[in-house]
């Protein structure tokens, strides 16, 4: 194979970054595989000529950069392993639009606020009842939150078509076969204004395996209404696909906000308030669950983690469904179990491990294959230190033999009189140079285990490069 030329080097220069050297055939799908990832989704020109290929070549870094921003990356310029992981999640078919709000340039809108839909086939993978649920569903989420309404119409031309289709199906967007690009919409106006097409190639259930319908339904109708995509990790509108338990979920205020700046207010007498992405630099900011893994520290809450590389400023902030889509919001505790090299994490009465990004076989496992009684239903913090792990629930904790694999005996004991001075309960902790990082609230204690005392109190969100005066 012939040599790489210098500017896909320097665009590849991060890549192997995590141990696995990459091949020169491997150098060359990547490539090809981030451009026209940005030409889809960043409007960047490709050249044939090989004059027009070095005049890109500048504008190919610019737009990488622009798509590293936009995700949250770390902005190099440079193909880095990261930048892969995004370019190769399954996502909605729409450009990407990285401006602070989530109008679609022009602000196109229905002059209407009582709009029609229409589905005008049907996916084999769903009974009907449960496809109509699901875009029923979809459509409510939006209705709530604005003076919009959604009337279902069975023939004839509506607002919003509905359809699902393969391949290239003659709207200039073709799908690309199984994951990859998931769906697509078009913004409000006449034609092909409003409709949604599915790619039918995608196996779609009502479930978390594979893709559920409601959550890409409910984003595709966004794109029907007049909203871009957002950047924001936490909104429906983010362009990545993200499990969403239709019964339990609640529209990002994000999303409240772009769809009533359009529309106006909801006509509801009690104005609907969603869930906000949480800020790094908060002072009331709390972790449900901190660990290590391979050098970086992940510092969990609610559906999202950081991270913080070793050696970098630079902190990550994303879903913890982009990493690990088989583990469920709401981390409770989490460790690092170095000799197997493997994390640990917990909620209620489950836990899961992790290899680096992959989800071992056979998990979730019971906590009761630690040893804990019936009475312990969930696990406030972890952490492993010299073959041991301590297990922290309420007042008490538990001390676990990595190598017997047995809780030892004479546990749970007191927190307070083990590690003195950590009064309050634990809701994370990891450990460091020997030294025990308990965090309680919105502050953290630095804990030397040698010497039995703190040594350090300080504002949690310091791990995030916050600064106070």
């Amino acid at each position: 194979m012939a040599r790489l030329p210098l500017l896909l080097l320097l665009l590849l220069g991060g890549l192997g970054s995590r141990g696995f050297p990459a091949t020169s055939e491997t150098q060359d799908q990547d490539m090809e595989m981030v451009q026209k990832y940005l030409q889809n989704y960043y409007s960047l020109e490709v050249g044939t000529s090989r004059f027009e290929r070095q005049r890109n070549h500048g504008s190919m870094i610019e737009k990488l950069k622009q798509m590293q921003e936009f995700f949250g990356l770390k902005v190099t310029g440079k193909i880095d392993a990261d930048t892969l992981d995004i370019v190769r999640k399954p996502r909605c078919g729409v450009p990407d639009v990285s401006s602070q709000d989530e109008l679609t340039p022009g602000n196109p809108r229905w002059q209407s606020t009582h709009l029609t839909y229409r589905v005008e086939n049907y996916t084999p993978d769903l009974s009907r009842a449960d496809m109509e649920q699901a875009v029923e569903k979809a459509f409510q989420l939006w209705s709530s939150a604005s003076p919009l309404t959604f009337t279902k119409v069975s023939e004839g031309q509506a607002d919003i078509m509905i359809s699902f289709v393969r391949g290239d199906h003659g709207d200039n967007s073709p799908f690309d076969g199984p994951d990859g690009i998931l769906a697509h919409a078009f913004q409000p106006g006449p034609g092909i204004g409003g409709d949604v097409h599915f790619d039918a190639e995608e196996t779609w259930t009502k479930t978390p395996e594979n893709y559920n319908l409601f959550p890409v339904a409910a984003h595709e109708f966004g794109h029907s209404l007049g909203l871009a995509h957002s950047s924001d990790p936490g909104a429906l509108m983010y362009p990545n696909y993200a499990f969403s338990d239709p019964s339990t979920y609640r529209l990002h205020q994000d999303d409240i906000n772009g769809i009533q700046a359009i529309y106006g207010t909801s006509s509801n007498p009690v104005q609907p308030t969603g869930p906000t992405t949480p800020t790094a630099c908060d002072p009331k900011l709390t972790f449900d669950a901190v660990t290590t893994l391979r050098g970086e520290k992940l510092f969990f809450k609610d559906k999202y983690v950081w991270r913080k590389h070793p050696r970098l400023r630079m902190i990550e902030f994303n879903l913890i469904s982009l990493y690990w889509p088989s583990l469920p919001n709401g981390i409770q505790a989490a460790y690092e179990d170095f000799d197997r090299d493997l994390i640990f994490v917990f909620k209620g009465t489950q836990y899961w491990a992790l290899s680096g990004y992959d989800t071992q076989q056979g998990y979730p496992k019971h906590i009761s294959n630690y040893g804990f009684p019936s009475s312990v239903q969930a696990i406030d913090a972890a952490v492993s230190y010299r073959r041991k792990t301590y297990f922290f629930v309420n007042y008490q904790f538990w001390r676990y033999d990595d190598q017997s694999q047995s809780m030892e005996p004479g546990y749970p004991q007191s927190i307070e009189n083990f590690f003195p001075g950590i009064k309050s309960r634990v809701d994370a902790v990891f450990q460091e140079n020997a030294f025990f990082f308990f965090f309680s609230g919105p502050r953290y204690h630095a804990f030397d285990f040698h010497a039995r005392r703190i040594t350090r109190v300080d504002e949690s969100n310091r791990w995030l490069n916050c600064r106070y005066s």
